[in-house]
């Protein structure tokens, strides 16, 4: 059932077909509404996902209640919250679908004690764990260093073909500017778009 979702998972390629039915054996398919929450911030009972259908988000929340988009991910890609399990604290974001989704999903002890029995995906896994920390400290120093356009360009070539599927305002949420201004830097770069004839 699963077998063809997992063939493309960037982590689970790696598995046999063998591997794939063991695994199917111990996941538990979820369906999300739009802006449910799949893990919430300061909880510590973890959960690893991979997802099957929909897009999700990564979001930190500050004592203001202020949000912070951390990351988006979305099918052939998962989501996870094993550094902070691993070291034993609690849940440093929350995951929340932004579309409505599909996912796969075991406890992190669970995922673990699987993972240490196929080392080639223990492999992988961690490090896509730390791809994935270094793709957030990028975007958060992006925030800080690039202008509204310069934002949105590098969002673009980092995620092809993400920005026609998430809603606005979580895009202009995640790059950190206002609707309004992303209204207009999309609207500018649809202006200067070459005619192709």
């Amino acid at each position: 059932m699963l077998h063809n979702a997992f063939q493309n998972n960037v982590v689970l390629s790696c598995l046999t077909t063998q591997a794939m039915i063991e695994l199917e054996n111990i996941l538990t398919i979820a369906e999300f509404s739009k802006g449910q929450p799949l893990l919430v911030q300061g909880t510590s009972e973890m959960e690893q996902y991979f997802i099957l259908e929909g897009v999700l988000k990564r979001v930190v929340t500050h004592a203001e209640g202020k949000q912070m988009i951390l990351r988006f991910a979305r099918e052939t890609q998962i989501e996870t919250s094993y550094a902070a399990w691993r070291l034993k604290n609690r849940a440093p974001y929350s995951i929340c679908s932004v579309t409505r989704a599909r996912v796969a999903k075991c406890p992190m002890a669970l995922w673990t004690e699987y993972m240490n029995d196929h080392p080639k995906l223990k492999h992988n896994f961690e490090y896509e764990v730390m791809r994935l920390m270094s793709e957030v400290m990028e975007h958060t120093s992006a925030l800080h260093l690039l202008d509204a356009t310069g934002r949105l360009d590098r969002f673009q070539d980092k995620n092809p073909g993400m920005i026609d599927v998430l809603p606005r305002k979580d895009l202009a949420q995640y790059l950190n500017m206002a609707p309004e201004t992303l209204s207009r830097v999309l609207g500018s770069q649809e202006n200067s778009l070459p005619l192709v004839v």
